[in-house]
């Protein structure tokens, strides 16, 4: 059973760049936070534009033709993510003891984080000796054509703060087993898991350049990565107004290299008054205030038909007061602190534009104690569609019920956002269950549960919440490029 432990030694605090820990080309570090405490927990090395260079030129010579990794077999390639499998399950309680102290989630969740990445890497770890392309009967008697599928090549995986490590297997998995070089480059926020897995990924035994991490700012280390020449993919998991400028980058200032994009949300969850009133209450509850509403899909928009409610309210309202906010590492502790005083900020922000705007506050809305980043669990009843909170993403604990009368009501609401992440029914009737799936604008939707991740199944966005997937077969294609090969025959 692991062991909570509020200071965890931190082993790795430099770049890893070529199997090596070396500290930034300019000598600059950062603090990384305890959100807990707003106390720094320590200086970190912080990689930019001249780092990046070492990096790319490593990740170019791991990749080039006739290298270990080039020449390696498939299956080998397996062998080595299944072993880095293990080895972060053998570290499972380091992990998870140091993603608490850099993110402020719950000790028992972040633990469930790290199981689900090793799950994740041994799923991938399964494609490396699958991955085939097809033989093509062309319109030519003398002719055949078939098709090559190949590793794009060097990639730059630019992962955010809510899940540093989960986020990083979901960008890993694919990228190896592709066989493509992956060059992380975590939130400055949450920098030290990831950093450990650069420790985890050399001892399991992937060759120098392969897997390298950079932690630093956007602005510097992010963009010189996306503007790289010889960065031939980027992988990009945070908002979509970074997300935008990751794509110019890519386009206007680089090599027009490919993209993918997992973005913002502000996800509806339906509930139809033929459900179950309380596990449709503790459903839209984890649906929103999971890992302190830090979830790109979180069901940010309750949507409950109006023949329940008011009793859905008052029941959702109940749930939020008894939620168990405080210490992280405590056993009992459902709810930690946001990342850090902006987050804290914009979510206070949006609060306070409830208010204003009418919205009815049912319970929270303010600080939680006197230290740290922690709010109180929100509710508010009686949101229209044109308040703040209804439009924008608030990333935090906020809960936005919302009125309909019909399904066709709910339907034309759910579409009516820029984004389109995830979407979530509750219903015993599987036609209005199949009716929501078919016609809401969302790459994710869940019937009857909500935040399913399966390493098999894939998972992304439509409109501005990105495109591209991650998870399942679907991400391996990121990942990869399709060479046609024609011959003439005699």
């Amino acid at each position: 059973m692991p062991v909570a432990n509020r200071n965890p030694e931190i082993k790795y605090t430099k770049l890893f760049i070529n199997n090596e820990w070396v500290d930034s080309v300019s000598g600059k570090k950062f603090a990384t936070l305890n959100p807990t405490t707003g106390e720094k927990i320590i200086d970190v090395s912080e990689g930019d534009k001249a780092d990046v260079e070492k990096a790319v030129k490593a990740a170019r010579a791991a990749f080039e033709y006739g290298s270990v990794w080039n020449q390696m077999v498939p299956s080998e390639r397996g062998r080595l993510m299944l072993k880095l499998a293990d080895l972060m399950e053998r570290d499972l309680e380091y992990l998870a003891n140091l993603e608490t102290l850099d993110n402020g989630k719950p000790f028992t969740y972040a633990q469930a984080d790290i199981a689900l990445s090793a799950k994740h890497i041994r799923y991938f770890a399964g494609w490396t000796d699958k991955i085939h392309g097809d033989t093509i009967p062309v319109d030519a008697p003398n002719q055949m054509s078939m098709t090559l599928k190949e590793p794009v090549g060097v990639v730059a995986g630019i992962i955010p703060w809510n899940f540093p490590v989960l986020m990083a297997a979901w960008k890993l998995g694919p990228a190896l087993a592709a066989g493509c070089v992956i060059i992380l480059k975590p939130a400055e926020q949450t920098p030290l898991t990831c950093l450990y897995l650069g420790a985890l990924a050399k001892e399991a035994g992937f060759p120098p350049g392969v897997i390298q991490v950079i932690p630093g700012y956007g602005p510097t280390a992010g963009a010189a990565l996306t503007a790289h020449p010889h960065v031939d993919k980027v992988s990009f998991t945070g908002s979509t107004e970074v997300g935008r400028i990751v794509m110019s980058a890519s386009a206007h200032a680089s090599n027009l290299k490919r993209v993918s994009l997992e973005l913002g949300g502000k996800s509806p969850l339906i509930i139809c008054a033929d459900a179950n009133l309380e596990e449709a209450a503790q459903l839209a509850h984890f649906a929103l205030f999971f890992n302190q509403g830090q979830c790109c899909c979180a069901g940010s928009r309750t949507y409950v038909e109006e023949g329940i409610y008011d009793a859905f309210v008052k029941r959702a309202t109940e749930l939020a007061q008894a939620r168990k906010v405080g210490d992280p590492y405590e056993g009992a502790t459902e709810h930690g602190p946001q990342i850090d005083s902006d987050q804290f900020k914009k979510i206070q922000d949006l609060i306070d534009s409830g208010k204003k705007e009418g919205a009815k506050l049912m319970c929270g809305g303010g600080r939680w104690g006197d230290k740290g980043y922690f709010i109180q669990p929100t509710v508010f009843a009686d949101v229209n569609d044109n308040m703040r909170i209804a439009k924008e993403e608030i990333f935090g604990p906020v809960q936005s019920i919302f009125k309909f009368k019909t399904l066709d009501e709910a339907v034309k609401k759910s579409n009516e956002t820029n984004y389109g992440l995830a979407a979530a029914i509750i219903t015993t009737d599987i036609n209005k269950a199949m009716n929501f799936a078919r016609r809401v604008r969302a790459g994710t939707v869940w019937i009857n549960c909500f935040d399913a991740f399966h390493s098999n199944a894939p998972f992304g966005g439509y409109k501005e919440s990105g495109f591209g997937r991650d998870l399942g077969e679907a991400a391996l294609h990121e990942y990869l490029e399709v060479k046609c090969v024609t011959m003439q025959l005699k």
